[in-house]
């Protein structure tokens, strides 16, 4: 004997969910969004972080990208070096071909390996060491930011034109980035001429830089250049101010944090920051700007609109090819993009064909003017 079931509309109403669910999933573009949201360097992933969600959001109101909403994954990793590889297999564990990765060079040097190794598209908005692109060349990584050779000699030109010092003291935190784009300010300022009567480390997480204070105030020098982050710029600034030094400091865009200030105090007025250009004010972004307004997040900060800019190349690229990473990466390196940045272009190893950086001044509040380009 057989038995009809009876199909329910709660029955059919959930298969209908199931069925949508699925269909929801299967066009979901998943971006991983690897950046620091802890530590002391949580400011450059927010900055990442607002200008990559606003541009998804943006695209995802517009209809996404070939008919697929976007889906951000937000990964931390710190700005830790030791965090960087767990970090971006969490970007290929949860199944994303593509990224907006990574703040810090340190934590970017190796997981490059990663991301090339699973074919994987990412686009560093913050990481500018030479060392991410020059050590393994890859095909699929590439950055929306400058490179330490290209912001150290715009620093040092800066410096020997502007600024004119006699002697120069270059000091820098010994770690990838800050090492890297001391070396190059010092190497492009003794091209110049221009007398550097030190170079030297200090370490990470100390508290009392007397000792070098005491060798800088020797040395009577017209600039003190600092490669690094904020957090031993404050220290450094606050204690020469109270030894009595008045001697310019300069620094290159990793100390541009606004809890420097905090930590500083007054001592980091008139601190000069080289920084990626206003693009703010660049003519046609005021349809980017709008986005920003609309979603209720800020534009400002030196790695946002790097950030905008990536996810404009990444949804471009995909709209023309696909999302097979193949495709996308060679399409990345043999095309021109319209960005938030303006005109973007890659040479063979996913580096920036040219980028915009200026120089900034900083007030007793932290505000920042640019001075020039």
């Amino acid at each position: 004997m057989m038995f009809t079931k009876r199909v329910t509309p709660l029955v059919m109403a959930l298969c209908a969910m199931a069925f949508a669910t699925g269909v929801s999933a299967a066009e979901t573009l998943k971006i991983g969004i690897p950046q620091p949201m802890t530590g002391p360097a949580t400011q450059y992933g927010d900055q990442i972080q607002a200008g990559a969600l606003t541009a998804i959001d943006a695209m995802n109101a517009a209809g996404g990208i070939k008919g697929m909403q976007i889906e951000p994954l937000l990964i931390d990793d710190g700005c830790e070096p030791k965090q960087a590889v767990p970090a971006a297999n969490r970007v290929i564990n949860a199944g994303a071909k593509f990224a907006i990765a990574h703040a810090c060079s340190g934590t970017t040097v190796p997981a490059v390996n990663v991301y090339e190794q699973e074919g994987i598209v990412a686009i560093t908005p913050g990481a500018t060491s030479p060392l991410v692109t020059d050590t393994i060349k890859p095909h699929y990584f590439f950055r929306t930011i400058g490179r330490d050779d290209q912001q150290g000699p715009f620093a040092a030109d800066y410096i020997v034109k502007q600024l004119k010092p006699q002697t120069v003291a270059i000091l820098h935190d010994k770690q990838t980035y800050g090492s890297g784009v001391a070396s190059q300010v010092r190497d492009s300022l003794k091209k110049s001429g221009t007398n550097v009567a030190l170079f030297e480390g200090i370490n990470v997480g100390d508290s009392d830089y007397s000792a070098v204070i005491t060798k800088l105030k020797s040395l009577n020098a017209d600039l003190i250049y600092f490669g690094g982050y904020h957090a031993e710029l404050g220290l450094l600034l606050r204690q020469a101010r109270e030894q009595g030094m008045t001697t310019q400091f300069m620094g290159p865009e990793g100390v541009a944090n606004k809890d420097l200030v905090a930590i500083a105090g007054p001592a980091v007025e008139g601190l000069l920051v080289t920084l990626p250009a206003d693009f703010t004010k660049l003519p046609g972004n005021e349809k980017v700007l709008e986005n920003f307004k609309k979603f209720n997040r800020s534009p400002d900060g030196a790695f946002t609109l790097t950030a905008y800019a990536a996810m404009q190349i990444l949804a471009d690229s995909i709209n023309a090819v696909g999302v097979d990473p193949d495709k996308v990466a060679d399409y990345m390196h043999s095309n021109a993009f319209d960005t938030a940045i303006g005109k973007v272009e890659y040479d063979e190893k996913g580096d920036l064909k040219q980028f915009e950086f200026a120089v900034y001044k900083w007030d007793g509040q932290g505000n920042l003017e640019q001075l020039g380009k």
